[in-house]
């Protein structure tokens, strides 16, 4: 299991300034929609100058017609991130696409596919989607492995069905942990460390129990020494 710590916080500056306190530390490091939409290439680089062995997940949600799809995998490989993600939703052609025009590139970057929202609860999610959360996330799951990514965005609630529906080596990435029982925030499905690890999560993206402490460093080593 590895950690991927959310870099949500409301400056460069102030996600910079966590990197630095990190920097020691062997994490992925995510970098979300507002920061990448507010900071860009440049944070990307900075983040990298930090410690060139930071890995970097950009968290974007890809979702779009096919082929704009493919070019926007195309480009997000160009800036050198090691994961990035879009939205299942997309269907199978586009994901398919994504995969072929990632294939001619030299140690392309994973690619996972966000199933569930971990906001949703279940009546809000059937409103949109027309059925239950493990149902449509399994479903959702099954479609990107036929279409040859490396795994999902999921609850910890549905890594392990998901596994059991592909195969035990295709990903999951789980947000919305909380790993000493802190408050959820606006999650809905969230989890602590001990069903994460249940659940068989090959990564755990953590934020704000992180960012909010008044010892983050502290926070890591505690929580990689549980993990």
């Amino acid at each position: 299991m590895k950690l991927c710590v959310a870099l949500d916080l409301s400056s460069a500056k102030e996600n910079l300034d966590l990197a630095k306190v990190l920097k020691s530390e062997d994490i992925w490091l995510k970098v979300g929609l507002r920061s990448f939409i507010r900071d860009g290439k440049p944070l990307l680089e900075e983040l990298r100058a930090i410690n060139p062995n930071f890995k970097l997940f950009l968290d974007l949600k890809v979702y779009d017609i096919p082929n704009t799809m493919a070019d926007a995998a195309e480009s997000m490989a160009g800036l050198g991130v090691d994961m990035f993600n879009v939205h299942a939703s997309s269907g199978k052609k586009a994901m398919t696409m994504v995969m072929d025009r990632l294939s001619g590139i030299e140690n392309p970057p994973i690619v996972l596919a966000v199933t569930a929202l971990t906001s949703f609860d279940e009546p809000s999610f059937e409103a949109i989607y027309g059925e239950s959360i493990d149902k449509k996330a399994t479903q959702f799951a099954k479609d990107a492995y036929e279409s040859g990514l490396n795994g999902v965005v999921c609850s910890v609630f549905e890594s392990q069905l998901i596994k059991s529906n592909t195969t035990q080596n295709f990903l999951t990435l789980t947000p919305g942990i909380r790993p000493f029982g802190e408050s959820a925030g606006d999650q809905k499905r969230v989890a602590d460390l001990d069903t994460a690890k249940k659940e068989m999560s090959d990564f755990i993206v953590i934020g704000r129990p992180i960012y909010q402490s008044n010892d983050p460093l502290g926070v890591i080593k505690k929580i990689i020494k549980n993990i």
